[in-house]
């Protein structure tokens, strides 16, 4: 694996993973709600999640996603449902403040699962490593060591974007200082997690 081709490869994730997409709108969502403390175990999942994805491909397993359509499928809808779910309990989260802090939040097992019912269930991170990857990078000619490093480029890229859209999510909480203004970001981020549920379920 020439550095020509990790070079490629961290461009064109870059562009897929930084544009505004479902499991990004839900992070934003989730920081701007809950705070950015509670949410890695949501980041780890996303980043195994595409983890997963990028070993599928570059070990020519798409057969699998194939083989086992309906499992696929299942784990789309778990993450629409469950994204659904939070958009619910974010559009009727109390606003009472208590101790400058925001409601209490979920349990990190839960994050986990949610993020990777997102990520594992998303086309458009289905269709990257699936249909454009492929001709970014040659498969065939990817050794294990090959896998590695495309594996640390696609680590290194997915965090500096995440964590990037969770400091910007986060520095937009900080005005939230008033019970009116958490309801009103409840509402919103309901609305964009209802929303990333509604991209995710409208995608084949």
């Amino acid at each position: 694996m020439d550095f020509i081709s990790l070079l490629i490869f961290a461009g064109a994730l870059l562009v897929a993973a930084g544009s505004p997409g479902p499991s990004i709108a839900a992070l934003v969502a989730r920081v701007i709600t809950k705070g950015f403390r509670d949410v890695f175990p949501f980041l780890l999942a996303m980043w195994i999640g595409e983890g997963v994805w990028l070993s599928l491909a570059v070990f020519g397993l798409a057969m699998v996603g194939q083989t086992f359509h309906l499992a696929f499928v299942v784990v789309k809808w778990l993450g629409v449902a469950y994204l659904l779910f939070l958009a619910w309990k974010m559009w009727f989260a109390p606003v009472k403040l208590r101790d400058g802090g925001l409601p209490r939040e979920d349990s990190p097992i839960r994050l986990f699962m949610a993020g990777m019912a997102v990520t594992l269930g998303n086309p458009k991170i289905v269709m990257f490593y699936m249909a454009l990857l492929p001709t970014i990078v040659d498969l065939a000619a990817v050794t294990v060591a090959g896998w590695l490093k495309l594996t640390l480029t696609m680590a290194l890229v997915l965090i500096a974007i995440d964590l990037a859209w969770v400091f910007a999510a986060a520095q937009a909480r900080r005005f939230l200082k008033s019970e009116r203004a958490i309801r009103a970001a409840n509402r919103v981020s309901a609305g964009m997690m209802g929303g990333a549920a509604g991209a995710i379920a409208a995608r084949s």
